[in-house]
């Protein structure tokens, strides 16, 4: 082995580092960190200065002893993980676990992983920098306090399984209130008028009349004006204009522009991006600077000047926006700028892409248009009329990044110009008010608000989401009439259609859960949920990594008010937490609530009493409501449920039903999903008889063998064996419909134990 040891966290990196570095230089990967925080009570020692406990990671011990080999026959150990907090982070464990010689260890950290950038930090070692480390600890230690004294609280108030996280909660909370600002916005009615004029020369152009309408009344006085008028060019204005294009990626605008480009969500583009750092592709990919270096610099102006000439060409330098803007990285930009085409897959090639002309884009010249505007008026109306046409006279940037449009050309038109109205039309618009989050739109408000850094921004998206607190879809909106009116050969049609209000697609939305639990941490835990206070302390991570501030000033500044809200928290009662709502009572007096429960939002018939008799009931809320929306008719109309529906064939029971994966019938422990058209409340027994027919046959298809306790059964990954507490997958070369219990009981045996999904989800910080 040669004389330096050069550790990096991934394999990937660790191949284009050697490629680079040469024979004299071993580069091995850590695969990560190596060892952190265990998910249980006491990792950190609050009494000790919040010291954190840490442990190897049990899938780690095989690497550390391997690296533990090759240092001792290394004279030079440089630690080259990630020049940010977690990458110090990682440098700082490998030095204490391998028990590194601070005399023979170096830390050497680069931007991109090119031969000269490497060749610089291999010239240019330091020590570790414990100040970002103790940033990343008391990163660490604050979520890890938030996650194992507030989930708790969650389990005994709201519901089990539940959890909190500090930057993860504020971002639940901000698609709560959006969703609620939606749900309070009143509909106000436009109308817009378009209206398409032929001239005496040249095509038809649409033009829009300067006036938004209230209401159809209003358009329709209009459009009989306009019936009798002449209308006549009283305006010709042209202007030109400029675009200018964007500064070159942070990891929260590639985050964005990739989401509302390609349609990657934060997390896989961060995956991707990672794969092109790791080859030497891009610089690296979290960093909220838009700074590039002069060597770059030079080499896009060399470029684009020999690609496109010096027209193209305008050198720009960018700051970055962001409220938090910290670590000393570039922009994301290729590490090589003639390459037009890297990434090992498309998709890697199609992010490649846009972080490539992005960069390039920021350093051309602006696209210049020529804007035309035309006033037009009517003889019989006051109700002036305006055409906007626009044509790019120069592409500049728009030459390698954003889209040219289409031309809005408009004909040649003069003052005292005559011309002739085709038609008038004019549809009902209802104001929607703000608009729901996208994945993009939310990291966008959480990097402007100071909250979560570049590191964050991916995970935080995809945890609100895995935990249940926020989804993202379609919603369908509610049905609406609205009032459309045309004029065309001197005559006005009015109409009403149907159309969807509030309908959306691909928008994130609040759960029930994340209402409920949002309202209940807004309530008790309002210093946590503080958008300005979740900023400060956000800002107080940074002044420890600038020497400003120390690890357990930061801490003590957060922890202690925490936990005093924690402890007084056991005085909260489980009916407010659970946002109980009375919704009236059903014809025998007795009170029916909404609320929320172990398994979601249910509503419960009677009240709870200890005597059996009195046992409130239960039932699922009908599918689309909520526990505010649900009314006194729909809640009893569920309590009807379970409904008799008929017999089987056989003479067996058939009976409806909702459960918490939706409607279905069953017949004894038989359960068969149903579908539209049918539902619980209408299906009948024809129709379920058939239902229960098709089910026994994938059933009968399904169960392979049976040996009483095992069976062998065709899942949808292939056959495999099941004692209903253990499964075990069946191997290709084995003929499932030849396997012996003695084989299956072998395979069972041999098969690794289920993990507790209960346990699994209480240690997730």
């Amino acid at each position: 082995m040669s004389k330096n040891l050069v550790i990096v966290e991934s394999p990937a990196k660790a191949k284009t580092i050697e490629k680079y570095l040469g024979k004299d230089y071993t580069v091995k990967s850590s695969m990560g960190h190596v060892r952190s925080l265990p998910s249980k009570t006491g990792s950190i020692d609050v009494s000790k200065k919040y010291a954190p406990v840490y442990e190897i990671n049990e899938d780690k011990t095989k690497t550390i002893n391997e690296l533990k080999r090759a240092t001792k026959s290394a004279t030079t150990i440089w630690l080259a993980s990630d020049e940010d907090r977690e990458g110090e982070a990682i440098a700082w464990h490998l030095s204490e676990v391998l028990k590194l010689n601070p005399k023979t260890t170096k830390r050497i950290v680069f931007h991109e992983i090119t031969k000269p950038a490497l060749e610089t930090a291999v010239k240019n070692p330091r020590k570790i920098d414990m100040e970002l480390v103790e940033a990343q600890q008391a990163r660490q230690s604050l979520d890890y306090l938030v996650g194992f004294e507030l989930s708790p609280v969650l389990w005994k108030k709201v519901r089990p399984q539940l959890s909190a996280g500090r930057v993860q909660s504020v971002a639940v909370r901000l698609v709560v209130e959006r969703e609620r600002e939606i749900e309070e916005h009143k509909a106000e009615s436009t109308f817009k008028l378009i209206a398409t004029f032929k001239p005496k020369q040249g095509t038809e152009f649409p033009a829009e009349a300067e006036t938004k309408f209230e209401s159809a009344k209003k358009v329709k006085a209009v459009l009989e004006q306009y019936a009798k008028s002449t209308f006549t060019v009283e305006g010709v204005e042209q202007k030109p204009g400029v675009r200018n294009p964007g500064g070159p990626f942070t990891t929260s605008t590639l985050q964005q522009e990739a989401s509302n480009k390609i349609g990657y969500s934060p997390r896989t583009t961060m995956q991707l991006a990672q794969k092109l750092y790791e080859a030497g592709h891009i610089t690296y990919m979290r960093t909220d600077s838009m700074n590039m270096s002069e060597v770059a610099l030079k080499s896009m102006e060399s470029f684009i000047k020999n690609e496109y000439g010096q027209d193209y060409y305008q050198r720009r330098v960018f700051k970055s926006k962001s409220a938090g803007a910290q670590e000393a990285h570039e922009a994301i930009r290729p590490t090589d700028v003639t390459k037009d085409k890297a990434g090992a897959d498309p998709s890697q090639q199609k992010l490649y892409r846009l972080i490539r002309n992005r960069a390039l884009a920021s350093q051309m010249t602006p696209a210049k248009v020529e804007k035309t505007v035309v006033k037009i008026t009517a003889s019989k109306s006051s109700e002036k009329l305006e055409a906007k046409g626009e044509i790019v006279v120069f592409d500049g940037f728009l030459k390698v990044y954003g889209k040219k449009g289409d031309d809005k050309i408009l004909p040649e038109l003069s003052n005292g110009d005559k011309l002739d109205l085709k038609e008038a039309s004019s549809t009902e618009a209802l104001s929607r008010g703000a608009a729901r989050y996208t994945e993009a739109s939310l990291v966008k408000k959480l990097e402007e608000m100071g909250i979560g850094r570049p590191s964050t921004y991916a995970s935080t998206i995809s945890t609100i989401q895995g935990r249940g607190y926020v989804e993202r879809g379609d919603l369908e909106g509610t049905e609406t009439t609205i009032a459309s009116l045309k004029l065309e050969k001197g005559k006005i049609r009015e109409a009403e259609e149907k159309t969807m209000y509030g309908k959306d697609s691909n928008k994130l939305y609040p759960t029930d859960t994340g209402k409920v639990v949002t309202d209940f941490l807004v309530k008790h835990f309002a210093d946590i949920l503080d958008y300005d206070f979740t900023k400060e302390i956000e800002e107080e991570l940074d002044d420890i990594a600038d020497k400003k501030k120390s690890r357990v000033e930061v801490l003590d500044h957060f922890y202690k008010p925490f936990h005093k809200l924690v402890e007084a928290s056991e005085d909260i009662s489980r009916a407010e937490a659970t946002q109980t709502r009375k919704i009236g009572k059903d014809k025998d007096g007795t009170p029916i609530f909404a609320r929320f429960g172990r398994y979601g939002p249910m509503l419960q018939r009677g009240e709870q009493s200890d005597d059996k008799e009195k046992k409130p009931t239960f039932a699922p809320l009908p599918q689309g409501e909520t526990i505010d929306s649900v009314t006194l008719e729909q809640a009893i109309k569920m309590f009807k449920l379970p409904r008799r529906v008929g017999v089987t064939a056989d003479g067996q029971e058939i009976t409806a039903d909702i459960g918490r994966f939706g409607p279905y019938i069953k017949v004894d422990k038989t359960f068969v999903s149903l579908k539209e058209p049918h539902d619980p409340f209408t299906i009948k027994e024809e129709a379920a008889r058939k239902l229960y027919k098709e089910k026994l046959a994938q059933i009968k298809k399904r169960n392979i063998a049976d040996f009483g306790n095992i069976k062998v059964l065709l899942g949808p990954f292939g056959p495999y064996v099941t004692n209903g507490k253990k499964n075990a997958k069946i191997p290709k070369e084995t003929d499932p419909k030849k396997l012996t219990e003695k084989q299956a009981q072998k395979l069972l045996d041999e098969a690794p134990d289920k993990k507790s999904r209960f346990n699994k989800n209480r240690n997730k910080k």
